[in-house]
């Protein structure tokens, strides 16, 4: 007969703990359920905070350090709460060869900040990529999820000025 250790409480009554609970107990509070269950959290909350690690790890029964290097390691988790909007350029070799350094120097000028960082008041992030896989509608950025395809520099100032009225 095996004995499990008590699982730690909810951190809130929020009720997406209930969810992220679901997803370790239908495997069974198991180590291996970790990336799936940092999926979970990054899904409904938006990111990972240090609260989230800390009951993830201690619900699964693997050190802390072992939740961060995980959510660190992967580029799909994010420690930051997501700003309200999100610019990512393509540098992937046809996107880089097509002007994506221009573009991206254009959204580093017009939002203030570097590739990875989001403007201080969180209305805007700007992520650079390796590669996004649409190599023939290079150069290649999207903003919030749509495809703006054969982009230029103008393109994108003009977006990320209208992101920046909006929230003036």
């Amino acid at each position: 007969m095996s004995v499990h250790a008590a699982q730690p409480p909810l951190p809130s009554d929020d009720k997406r703990w209930r969810i992220v609970n679901g997803t370790m107990r239908r495997h069974g509070h198991a180590r291996q359920a970790l990336i799936e269950t940092l999926h979970t959290v990054q899904e409904l909350f938006g990111y990972l905070d240090e609260e989230a690690l800390k009951f993830v790890a201690a619900s699964l029964r693997v050190p802390l350090s072992q939740a961060y290097g995980v959510a660190t390691f992967y580029h799909f988790f994010s420690l930051k709460p997501p700003a309200q909007h999100e610019c990512h350029v393509c540098m992937g070799t046809a996107c880089y060869i097509k002007g994506a350094a221009q573009l991206l120097a254009r959204a580093e000028e017009v939002l203030g900040v570097k590739p990875g960082e989001t403007t201080p008041n969180g209305t805007a992030s700007l992520l650079a990529e390796r590669c996004m896989g649409s190599c023939s509608l290079a150069p290649v950025t999207i903003f919030d999820g749509e495809v703006a395809r054969e982009a230029s520099a103008k393109q994108v100032q003009e977006r990320l000025e209208r992101w920046l009225a909006h929230d003036a």
